[in-house]
C-alpha cells in the first residue's frame, strides 16, 4: 500500500513544482532540507547492505584499515566509509539537479554532508526517502553499531554460559589463549561482536587488555615526558622520607626496606594497572599492622626489638601473603570485595588506626624511647596504656627532641593549610617539595649543630641487614610457617584495607583519558584487573621484605595535579627510588628521628580530622546503628588493641552483609486510585506497606511484588514472609498476632516477578514447593512481566514444573491489570461451571 502510493505523491509534487515555477528563484536556498528527519537506527539496519563475509554476499562497504594489532584502526586509513557522490540510494528517486553547488561558498559546505535522501541535489521536497548516515572508520561497520548479546552465549543460571568450557575457563583464555574461536552456538559474544566488526586478532585484543603496557606504551608521547617527569620528583620529594618513617616507626623494620615499597611497586602496578594516573607506596595502616606482627612475633620470642633481619623476613612474610591474598581474589573475579565492608567500619577503624599512630608517635616526639625500654612492655601496650606512660612521664621529655619534632611538626601542618587555600588560585603551589625541605634542613642544621651530641636520636646509617643493596628472599618457606599462622588474618585485612584504598583512587581518577580526550584512551577501569596487579606488586616486594603498597588517593592526586598523565610516573618514581637506594641513603645519616615521627603524626591527623563530617551526618540522618559500630570499633581498638578492633569491624561487616543478603523483600501492592481514571490509562501500583490508606485493594486477590533476584540466599524466609502477608496484609506485624486478614482475599494470588531477573536452583525449588501448597489449597496462581521465554529465567520456570502447575502459559502474562482480567475470567468460568443455569445456558 505504502509503496504505491509514494509515486503519487511525488508525482503531485511535480505539477506543482511546474505551474509555480515563474515564481521559482534562480538558486533557491534549500534551507529546509535542515528540517528534514534524519534515518533512524532501524532503517539503517534495514536498508544497508551486508558486508562481504564468509558466505560470499556481495557489499559496497569500504575496507576498514587497521594498526599491527589488528585491533585498532589505522590512522592514516581513518578516512569516512561512505562517499556520499557514489552513494546508491534505495526506495528513492534520483532526480539530479541542474544547479551545481559552488565549492568556495562556505554556506553551502554542507552539501557534503547528506541532507533528504542523501543525494547533494536533492529536491524531492517534505517526502524525500531518509538517507543512510555515514559511517566513520572506527565504527568499522555502523549496521552492528547496536551490539547485542549472541545467541548461542546465553546460558542456564545467573550469568551462566551454554558452553562449559567457557563457563569454567571465561571468554579471554578460550578466545584468547586457546584460540577458540568457535562456530555455531559454541562462540563467545565476544568473539562474535570482534568478528563481525572486523577485529582481526582476538589475542592481541585480551592481551592489551589484561597487560595494559602493550596499549598505553604505543600512545606515549614526547609531550607527556616532562609532565611525568616532574610529578615523579614531586613525589619522590614527598613519600620517600615517608618510606623511611613508615618502616622504623610504624613497621619496626630497618628503613631501607621502606624504600624498597618505591622501587619494585610502582613498577609492576604501571605493566598491570587499568589506572594510569594511580601511584602505589606504603600506607600508614597497611605498615602500622606490619608492626603488630613484628611485635607479636617478638613477644613470643621468635625475633628480637633488635634483630632488624627477622623483622624484615617477617615483613616480607605478611607482603607476601597480603598480595597472594589478593593476587587469588583477582582471579577467582572477586573484585566486588571493595563494597563489604561498611563506611561506618571503615571511618571507625581508620579512625582508630589514626589515633593509635598518634600515640606512638608521641614517645620518640617526647625522646622518652630509652625510658619506655626501662619501664618495659609499653611499646607493646595497647594505646590507653601508652597514654597513661606519657602522662605519668612527662617529667623525663627531652627538650630538644620535642623542639625539633614539634617544630617540624607545625611547619608541615601551616605548608599543608596554606596550600590547601591557595591551589585553587595558584596550582603551582602544589610543586613546592615543603616535607622535603623540613627533612633536609633538619639534617642540615643537625650535622651542623652537633645535635646528635646533645641527645637527639639520629637515623644513623641506612642500609640492608644483609648487606646486599637488594636481598631476595622466597617469602613462602617452610621455615616461616609459624610467621604465615601469625600473619593470616592480618594479611587478608592488610589486603582488604589496600584494595579497598585502592578502589577510591582509582575511581576518582578515572581511565585517564583527560577532560578533552588528550591523555591515554581505549583504558578502563576493571576491579579484577587493580586487584592482579596490585598482588602481583606485593608479591614481588613481599620477596624483597617490603612493605606493603598500594594506591593511595593522596598520593595519585599529587601524580595527576602535578603533571603525571600516564604510568612513566610511576616508572620515573621507581628509577628515583632505585637510584637513592644506590647513592643517595648516606646523606640520610643526620636525619633526626623525631622528624619522621612529626611528618607520620601529619599522617595520622589527616586519617582522624574526617571523622567529624561523618559524625555529624549520620546524626543528621539520625544513623545511630552506624554510629554504634564506628564508636565500638574505635574504643576496643583504643582501650584494648588493634586485633580485637579489626575482628570486631570485619564480623559485625560481614553479620550486616549477610543479613541484608538473606532478606526477602517482597511487597504487596495495592491500585492508585486516580491512577485509572484518564480512559484507556493502565492502573498503576505501588507498595501498600508505604501509604496502606491511600491505595485500594482487590477482593479476593493478593498482588505480590518480588523486587529482586531470587537465590539460596533469600528465599529461606520467603514462606514465612508470604504466609505473613496473607494473614496480615503486611510483612511487619509479629507472628503471634491472630488473623486479621480474611482467607476470601487470598483466592487468587498474582505474583509480580519483573524484579526476579535471576534465579539459582534453590530459588526455583522454594518457588515450586510455593506454588504446590498454592494450588492444593486451590488458590489460583498467576505470574505477570515474566522474562522473556528465551531467558534462563523461563527455563526455570519451565524445567521446575512451575508453568505446568500454575495451569500453563495462560497464567503468565504481561501486567497486573491482565491477570486480574484472568482471576475475573476463571471465577466466572468456575462459577457458571457449578451453576450453569446462571449461564444463560
Amino acid at each position: 500500500m505504502s509503496s504505491s502510493k509514494a509515486p503519487s505523491r511525488t508525482s503531485s509534487q511535480h505539477s506543482r513544482k511546474g505551474s509555480s515555477a515563474g515564481h521559482a528563484p534562480q538558486n533557491p536556498s534549500r534551507l529546509w532540507q535542515s528540517h528534514e528527519p534524519g534515518s533512524s537506527p532501524g532503517d539503517r539496519m534495514s536498508s544497508a547492505p551486508m558486508p562481504t563475509g564468509s558466505t560470499g554476499e556481495q557489499s559496497d562497504l569500504p575496507r576498514i584499515e587497521f594498526d599491527n594489532d589488528g585491533i585498532h584502526p589505522s590512522t592514516e586509513h581513518a578516512t569516512p566509509a561512505f562517499n556520499t557522490a557514489d552513494m546508491r540510494i534505495e526506495g528513492g528517486i534520483d532526480e539530479p539537479s541542474h544547479h551545481a553547488v559552488d565549492a568556495h561558498t562556505r554556506l553551502l559546505d554542507s552539501y557534503n554532508r547528506p541532507k533528504g535522501c542523501g543525494k547533494e541535489d536533492c529536491n524531492h521536497g517534505t517526502f524525500s526517502p531518509r538517507p543512510r548516515t555515514p559511517r566513520s572508520a572506527m565504527s568499522y561497520d555502523s549496521q552492528y553499531s547496536f551490539g547485542g548479546r549472541f545467541d548461542g552465549s546465553i546460558g542456564d543460571g545467573i550469568g551462566g554460559s551454554s558452553d562449559v568450557t567457557r563457563g569454567v575457563f571465561e571468554n579471554a583464555v578460550t578466545d584468547g589463549l586457546l584460540a577458540r574461536e568457535g562456530g555455531g552456538k559454541t562462540m563467545s559474544t565476544t568473539a562474535w561482536l570482534a568478528k563481525r566488526h572486523g577485529v582481526r586478532n582476538a589475542r592481541s585484543m585480551y592481551l592489551s587488555y589484561y597487560f595494559p603496557f602493550l596499549n598505553w606504551i604505543r600512545q606515549y608521547r614526547w609531550a607527556y615526558l616532562q609532565g611525568d617527569i616532574i610529578a615523579a620528583l614531586t613525589m619522590a620529594s614527598f613519600y620517600i622520607p615517608m618510606s623511611l618513617s613508615y618502616a622504623s616507626n610504624l613497621g619496626h623494620i630497618p628503613p631501607i626496606n621502606g624504600l624498597y615499597s618505591f622501587v619494585f611497586n610502582p613498577f609492576v602496578y604501571a605493566l598491570l594497572g587499568s589506572c594510569p594516573q594511580m601511584v602505589v607506596g606504603p600506607e600508614a595502616a597497611g605498615s602500622l599492622l606490619v608492626g603488630t606482627v613484628v611485635r607479636t612475633s617478638v613477644d613470643l620470642g621468635h625475633s628480637g626489638d633488635d634483630d632488624g633481619l627477622m623483622n624484615a623476613r617477617i615483613a616480607g612474610v605478611v607482603t607476601g601473603m597480603a598480595g597472594a591474598v589478593i593476587f587469588v581474589a583477582g582471579l577467582t573475579r572477586l573484585g566486588f570485595l571493595d563494597s563489604v565492608l561498611s563506611r561506618p567500619f571503615l571511618r571507625g577503624f581508620i579512625s582508630a588506626i589514626g589515633f593509635v599512630i598518634l600515640a606512638d608517635q608521641l614517645i620518640p616526639e617526647l625522646g622518652l624511647t630509652q625510658r619506655a625500654k626501662e619501664v618495659g612492655q609499653v611499646s607493646h601496650g595497647s594505646s590507653y596504656e601508652k597514654l597513661v606512660f606519657l602522662v605519668s612521664n612527662a617529667s623525663y621529655a627531652h627538650k630538644l627532641t620535642s623542639a625539633v619534632a614539634f617544630g617540624s611538626f607545625v611547619i608541615i601542618m601551616v605548608c599543608r593549610e596554606l596550600k590547601r587555600r591557595l591551589q585553587p588560585r595558584y596550582p603551582s603551589v602544589a610543586y613546592i617539595p615543603d616535607r622535603f625541605l623540613v627533612v633536609v634542613l633538619s639534617a642540615v642544621f643537625t650535622w651542623k649543630l652537633g645535635w646528635d651530641k646533645r641527645g637527639l636520636e639520629i637515623l644513623g646509617n641506612v642500609q640492608s641487614s644483609t648487606g646486599s643493596p637488594f636481598p631476595f628472599k622466597w617469602p613462602f618457606i617452610p621455615s616461616h610457617m609459624k610467621h604465615v599462622r601469625e600473619a593470616m588474618s592480618t594479611a587478608f585485612l592488610i589486603a582488604l584495607l589496600g584494595f579497598f584504598e585502592s578502589s577510591v583512587a582509582a575511581k576518582s581518577l578515572g581511565g585517564g583519558e583527560g577532560k578533552y580526550g588528550e591523555g591515554l584512551q581505549n583504558t578502563s577501569l576493571s576491579a579484577n584487573r587493580e586487584l592482579v596487579a596490585l598482588g602481583v606488586a606485593n608479591i614481588v616486594g613481599g620477596c624483597f621484605m617490603a612493605l606493603p603498597a598500594f594506591g593511595g588517593y593522596g598520593r595519585s592526586k599529587v601524580n595527576a595535579s602535578t603533571g603525571g598523565r600516564t604510568p612513566m610516573s610511576s616508572i620515573i618514581l621507581s628509577l628515583i627510588s632505585l637510584l637513592c637506594v644506590l647513592f643517595v641513603l648516606p646523606y640520610f645519616y643526620y636525619l633526626p628521628k623525631s622528624v619522621l615521627s612529626s611528618m607520620i603524626s601529619v599522617v595520622a591527623f589527616s586519617l582522624i580530622e574526617e571523622a567529624p563530617h561523618d559524625i555529624k551526618f549520620f546524626l543528621r540522618i539520625r544513623g545511630f546503628s552506624e554510629l554504634t559500630l564506628m564508636f565500638l570499633i574505635f574504643f576496643s581498638t583504643i582501650f584494648y588493641s588493634l586485633p580485637l578492633g579489626i575482628a570486631l569491624g570485619v564480623g559485625l561487616s560481614l553479620l550486616s552483609v549477610i543479613r541484608h543478603s538473606t532478606k526477602p523483600r517482597i511487597q504487596i501492592l495495592g491500585k492508585v486510585p486516580s491512577a485509572g481514571s484518564t480512559p484507556g490509562a493502565p492502573d498503576q501500583w505501588e507498595n501498600a506497606e508505604d501509604n496502606p490508606q491511600g491505595l485500594e485493594f482487590i477482593e479476593g486477590c493478593l498482588i505480590v511484588k518480588i523486587p529482586e533476584p531470587l537465590t539460596f540466599a533469600n528465599t529461606g524466609d520467603l514462606k514465612s514472609r508470604l504466609r505473613r502477608l496473607e494473614l496480615y496484609g503486611t510483612t511487619s506485624a509479629h507472628p503471634s498476632l491472630p488473623r486479621i486478614r480474611s482467607a476470601s482475599h487470598n483466592q487468587n494470588i498474582i505474583f509480580d516477578v519483573h524484579g526476579v531477573t535471576g534465579l539459582d536452583g534453590s530459588g526455583a525449588q522454594v518457588l515450586a514447593e510455593i506454588v504446590d501448597g498454592y494450588v492444593e489449597r486451590g488458590v489460583r496462581v498467576f505470574f505477570c512481566r515474566v522474562p522473556s521465554e528465551r531467558s534462563a529465567v523461563w527455563r526455570k520456570f519451565e524445567r521446575s514444573g512451575i508453568i505446568g502447575k500454575c495451569g500453563g502459559k495462560g497464567h503468565f502474562v504481561k501486567s497486573v491489570d491482565e491477570a486480574l482480567r484472568m482471576t475475573e475470567l476463571e471465577s466466572l468460568g468456575e462459577r457458571f461451571r457449578h451453576h450453569p443455569e446462571e449461564g444463560g445456558g
